[in-house]
C-alpha cells in the first residue's frame, strides 16, 4: 500500500471512530451526558488500538523509537499540536510511521495519533505536525509510543 493510500486509510479509520463516539455522545440527554466521559474515553481508547494495528501492519519496519523526537504540546485552535522529528540514521532515505499519543495530568491518556513522515534523508532530520483528533484540556504533553522506519 502507497504512503498517500496508507495515510489515508489511517486518517478515515480514525475519524470513523471520533464519528462514532461522538454520534453515541449527542443522541440523548441526562443520561448520555453523564455517560459522554466514558463513551469518549472508549472511543478514544479504540482509536488507540486502530492506530497501533494499522501500525503492525507495516512490513519489513525497524524500530526507530530512539530516531524520533517529539517536542512541546501547544493548542492551535481546537486542536493540540506538537512537532515531530524524525533523524535517519541509515544511508538511505527512509519513511517513517509514528504514533504518537497525547497525555494529561499525570500520564492519563487523552488521544493518539499516527503521522507519517516520507523521504527522510539519509543522515538527516525531518519534521511534521502530529494534531489531536479532538479538542483537549488541560496541560498536555505529546509522547513517542512506537515509530517505525520503513
Amino acid at each position: 500500500m502507497g504512503a498517500r493510500r496508507r495515510r489515508r486509510a489511517v486518517a478515515a479509520l480514525l475519524a470513523l471512530a471520533a464519528t462514532g463516539a461522538v454520534a453515541g455522545a449527542a443522541t440523548g440527554c441526562g443520561a448520555a451526558e453523564e455517560a459522554a466521559g466514558d463513551i469518549v474515553s472508549s472511543a478514544s481508547s479504540a482509536v488507540a488500538s486502530a492506530a497501533r494495528r494499522k501500525a503492525d501492519e507495516i512490513r519489513d519496519g525497524a524500530n526507530a523509537t530512539a530516531d524520533v523526537t517529539a517536542g512541546p504540546a501547544s493548542a492551535d485552535g481546537d486542536r493540540t499540536v506538537a512537532t515531530v522529528t524524525a533523524t535517519n540514521p541509515e544511508d538511505a532515505t527512509a519513511d517513517y510511521t509514528v504514533l504518537v499519543t497525547f497525555r494529561g495530568d499525570g500520564g492519563t491518556f487523552l488521544d493518539t495519533v499516527v503521522l507519517t513522515l516520507d523521504g527522510v534523508p539519509a543522515g538527516a532530520s525531518k519534521s511534521g505536525t502530529a494534531r489531536s483528533n479532538r479538542t483537549l484540556t488541560g496541560p498536555t504533553t505529546a509522547e513517542i509510543e512506537r515509530a517505525l522506519r520503513h
